[in-house]
């Protein structure tokens, strides 16, 4: 994000262009960056939460590791397809979707992106200050009084909720504001880090159970044979949507990928190889509390808090707090930072935009989106609507109808002949497809009677966005502008 590292061309219009949303001159990271980009997203609160909830579908372990196997291997495949346009033009998703939406008519996928991030960053922020405020409850019990929000709350959190948030938002702020290069350097140790605990904390959770008082399979097999197919489907369905979000924008990372082939190794490593060993400590962590506690305890904090070492309980809340600043920053802070510096580059830089979203994430009170399960159900699951059909349109747009040719230099051109004018700078089969792909699976969350398809509202709009934006493209004729080649001197 370095000022030096940015192409700056007298001919890119400065409504478009500003040192984070430029080209580079650099593209660096390498395979282990990637891998640890996917770690920090993985390994997180909401991670091992989804993870062991798998296993306690009805399912078998070895038919739940199949569905996570697939779920995986299909996110990453859709990965390897968004990052490509990022990595060999170094323009970032809001940017690239330029190609797609017009110049103006980017704002309107990163606008959404963004505001589905801002969500997700408070829900995260609240969920990482529990591991916090788990630690100082160890040494400061007489501060539980300041936790009951009946008797010190404010705005539905208590003033000890308030202050474990609030620490928790600076310190993912000091991290961000300190740059992308940092942002590298903490995920490249966070990912890692967090793998030794969870690793520590399996052999001690397993010494204290013993290994044969677990039992792997953790609700039980209910289902078996063709039975055990819809419910590995949906399985399958949830590990995709749960990936969705920093799928769509991951372009944002591989633009600093030093070569394609680097990007692909590093999603490979990250995801079904990464993915499939945090699952198989995730569960053998959650299976053994219920020798060792008389329960199921799928939340890590609260695991973490039943343990009678001082000195554990504060490495594992450390630890869990570590991991959700580093899915915070990667998913949903780097994200709006710019998607909203795309809005207005010369006013917002990519610094601004980031905390735009973060001090908006206090406003929405997202301690009360999650304690009300139905109000965070609507609100995300229809933003998460406009997720699949985003991805469907870009990825049909770049491999579909423009043959994976993009003209670096006229994403940045307000020129009315630039190849991503359009119309008054939208495309509107872009914005005609976006329409029909997004109310479809709106409808599928907010009518009961196709309840059964919301698990798939991603997969739904993904292929409606992909079917619709290619059949009225297919007859597009690429403007001459548009098969110039990506090479940036």
């Amino acid at each position: 994000m370095e000022q030096h590292n940015a192409i700056i061309k007298p001919s890119y219009h400065d409504r478009l262009t500003n040192e984070d949303l430029a080209p580079l001159k650099k593209q660096t990271w390498g395979s282990y960056n990637i891998f640890a980009f996917w770690m920090s997203d993985v390994h997180s609160v909401g991670g091992y939460v989804t993870a062991g909830s798998l296993f306690a579908l009805g399912l078998s372990s070895w038919q739940v590791l199949v569905s996570l196997l697939v779920g995986i291997v299909i996110v990453q495949c859709f990965a390897n397809l968004v990052a490509k346009p990022s990595q060999i033009t170094s323009a970032p998703y809001p940017v690239i979707c330029r190609t797609t939406f017009g110049v103006l008519g980017a704002n309107i996928p990163a606008i959404i992106r963004g505001l589905i991030a801002v969500a997700w960053y408070g829900i995260q922020t609240y969920l990482a200050s529990g591991a916090f405020l788990l630690i100082v409850l160890k040494f400061f019990p007489q501060m539980a009084l300041y936790a009951d929000v009946k008797q010190y709350g404010f705005a539905g959190l208590s003033y000890l909720g308030w202050l474990g948030f609030m620490v928790m938002w600076v310190l993912q702020a000091i991290v961000f504001w300190t740059g992308m290069d940092a942002i590298r350097k903490f995920i490249d140790w966070a990912g890692p880090a967090v793998y030794v605990v969870m690793l520590l904390l399996a052999v001690w959770l397993i010494s204290k159970a013993g290994w044969s008082n677990i039992d792997l399979n953790l609700g039980g097999i209910k289902y078996s044979g063709t039975a055990a197919l819809p419910i590995m489907i949906n399985a399958t369905a949830l590990v995709v949507s749960y990936f969705s979000g920093p799928m769509l924008n991951f372009g944002d990372f591989s633009r600093y990928g030093k070569d394609y082939q680097s990007v692909k190794r590093g999603n490979f490593w990250g995801l079904p190889v990464n993915f499939l060993g945090f699952s198989l400590l995730t569960v053998v962590c959650i299976a053994a509390t219920l020798p060792l506690y008389g329960k199921l305890i799928t939340d890590p904090v609260e695991m973490v808090g039943h343990i009678d070492n001082t000195f554990a309980v504060v490495l594992g809340g450390l630890t869990f707090m570590i991991a959700t600043v580093g899915i915070n920053i990667v998913a949903n802070f780097v994200s709006p930072a710019f998607d909203f510096s795309n809005v207005a580059p010369k006013q917002i830089s990519w610094r601004m935009g980031g905390m735009i979203a973060a001090v908006a994430s206090i406003f929405i009170t997202p301690w009360n989106l999650f304690n009300n399960p139905h109000v965070i159900h609507y609100t995300l699951d229809i933003l998460g609507s406009f997720i699949g059909p985003l991805f469907g349109i870009l990825i049909a747009d770049f491999y579909l109808v423009k043959k994976q040719q993009v003209s670096v230099d006229d994403l940045y051109s307000m020129d009315e002949k630039g190849a991503y004018w359009y119309r008054n700078g939208y495309n509107p089969k872009a914005i005609m497809a976006l329409i029909p792909s997004a109310i479809i699976p709106i409808l599928c969350v907010l009518v009961p009677a196709f309840g059964g398809l919301a698990n798939f509202t991603w997969f739904i709009g993904m292929g409606c966005g992909l079917l619709i934006y290619w059949t009225i493209s297919v007859r597009q004729v690429l403007p001459a502008a548009a098969t110039a080649a990506t090479e940036m001197s």
